[in-house]
């Protein structure tokens, strides 16, 4: 039994379906059929799209993230709500800063539903950080991370040449700048200057500013361009806004790996930005930077005089204290005739006593010349040739008693063996066999019976006497 719609039951329970049926029926009078999730989900779109077409939402990002496809998705959030977000390839590639999670901007797009997961979400067309306190909050959290990875550290800086033969300025190719750089640099000391134009600002200069210092520092030494020795990094003075392209991470690590030496000078001097810490040196100015870049070439031709003018006067007062020393030690040495006299004199009394002993030596001579004269008197001399003629003659007697000869004419032999050696006994001629018996008028061979015979040797005849000189006596007569 049916009960009517809005009543309870007789147990008091809530009110339910006045048709309890099982399968939907159209009613009467309803004029609102039923609608698919996708047709809602459609109609949901069409009316967020409508009221929201264009709106500018401020937020923290949060888990930024960018797909392999270059689309970037985040969320905006604030203290009591949070809205997902999309940045579609095409917008996001004309950011003019790299966002990160913590920094708070202002989004401006549309506001869209996601059926897939019955979400909405902003699709962003630009992205802007929501004032310059905005702007020095990422400035120090990608400061701090850079530092974080030793881009800044001391020990990287590297040191400037004294005198950079060629220099590259990365700047803008119009503007003061590179007049006040190349006005300065030829009013100091005139050096080769490469420019590498740029954008200073705006979408895409960040990126330039980066090729131009990657491109100065693979210019190989040696080819046809000249390799800087230096390079500068300039831009004008502007609002930290129009200097955000020198704090991009991209010219940071740019700047950090040149190994050419740079220097940093953007802004003024009281404009400090990333590239500043990246480079091995920061100057205040543009002009400055000229003026760090080279030294005044009229002041160090002066100092190179002065130095020429201090050496030459130096070396004249070395020559002076030379001088001095030399006429001084002149003074302490004695002179040549000093030196020699003692020499002379010497030679003279030498010449002298040679004179005497020459004389000494000539009357000694002529002493013994006279004694010798009187040991030479005929009678003398007489008994003299006596005497010697006696021992002569007793000489030869005792000469011709031992000459072998004599003993051979009076009917004796000497026997010798084949070497020619005389045998003096039986016993050596048994043992030689051949024998020769040497007589006055020749020699005979013999044998003993022993041992082979000897050959006969040819008589000899007696050897004729030689006359005796004459007034010489012979000695074997």
């Amino acid at each position: 039994m049916d009960q009517a719609p809005d009543q309870d039951d007789n147990n008091g329970n809530a009110p339910f379906s006045a048709s309890g049926r099982l399968v939907a029926q159209d009613r009467a009078g309803d004029n609102a059929p039923p609608l698919s999730v996708s047709e809602i989900s459609g109609a949901l779109k069409r009316a967020v799209e409508e009221r929201f077409g264009h709106v500018r939402v401020r937020g923290e990002i949060s888990g930024f993230k960018r797909a392999g496809s270059g689309h970037v998705y985040m969320s905006l959030k604030d203290d009591s709500a949070v809205i997902d977000a999309v940045m579609w390839k095409g917008s996001a590639g004309r950011l003019a800063f790299a966002p990160q999670d913590g920094v708070e901007v202002i989004a401006t797009g549309r506001l869209t539903t996601y059926p897939g997961r019955s979400k909405y979400q902003i699709v962003i067309d630009s992205l802007e950080l929501a004032g310059e306190g905005a702007l020095m909050a990422l400035f120090e959290k990608l400061k701090a991370r850079l530092a974080g990875e030793g881009l800044f550290a001391p020990d990287r800086k590297q040191r400037l040449p004294f005198l950079p033969r060629t220099i590259g300025v990365v700047t803008s190719p119009t503007g003061a700048v590179i007049r006040d750089i190349l006005h300065r640099l030829a009013d100091r000391c005139p050096t080769h200057v490469l420019v590498w134009p740029v954008r200073v600002q705006g979408d895409g200069a960040a990126a330039e500013i980066a090729a131009a210092v990657r491109g100065f520092d693979a210019i190989e030494p040696g080819g046809a361009i000249a390799r800087p020795d230096l390079v500068i990094v300039a831009r004008g003075g502007g609002s930290i806004e129009d200097l955000w392209a020198f704090n991009e991470e991209v010219v940071v690590r740019a700047i950090a790996d040149c190994r050419i030496p740079t220097i940093s000078a953007v802004g003024h001097e009281t404009d400090t930005s990333l590239a500043d810490y990246a480079a091995d040196a920061r100057a205040p100015t543009p002009t400055a930077a000229a003026e760090m870049a080279v030294p005044v070439r009229a002041e160090w031709l002066g100092t190179v005089r002065e130095l020429g003018l201090r050496a030459q006067r130096g070396l004249v007062r070395q020559l002076e204290r030379a001088g001095e020393r030399l006429r001084a030690l002149a003074r302490v040495i004695p002179s040549l005739d000093r030196l020699v006299a003692p020499q002379r004199q010497r030679l003279d009394d030498q010449g002298e006593r040679l004179a005497r002993a020459l004389g000494q030596r000539l009357l000694l001579a002529r002493q013994v010349y006279a004694r010798s004269g009187d040991r030479l008197a005929p009678v003398l001399l007489d008994r003299l040739l006596r005497r010697d003629r006696d021992r002569l003659a007793s000489g030869a007697r005792v000469l011709a008693s031992l000459n072998p000869r004599a003993i051979l004419s009076r009917g004796y032999a000497m026997v010798t063996d084949a070497a020619g050696k005389v045998v003096a006994s039986a016993a050596r001629a048994r043992a030689a066999g051949a024998l020769t018996l040497q007589f006055d008028d020749g020699s005979v061979a013999a044998h003993t019976g022993e041992g082979d015979p000897p050959r006969a040797a040819p008589a000899r005849a007696p050897r004729a006497a030689k006359p005796a000189p004459k007034g010489q006596v012979d000695l074997f007569d």
